[in-house]
């Protein structure tokens, strides 16, 4: 499965989450790490959904950029 991962810069850290498991968030020192931390966290969490006899979530959201100006 392929989810959208939002990847937002803040002042110290970089902050990523995942809108269609909203239990999906963290932060790291770089956009490298939190990228391998959240495939860590959404493996994680589809298992832990899984071993509990809940449906997982299939992905519904998308991401795009639009140019203006």
């Amino acid at each position: 499965m392929r989810y959208a991962v939002i990847i937002e810069k803040g002042k110290r850290y970089y902050e990523a989450y995942v809108p269609d498991l909203p239990e999906c968030g963290l932060v790291g020192t770089s956009v490298e790490e939190v990228k391998t931390l959240v495939q860590a966290s959404i493996t994680n969490h589809l298992q832990g959904l899984k071993n509990e006899g809940d449906t997982i979530p299939q992905p519904k959201s998308m991401c795009d950029y639009v140019e203006v100006g």
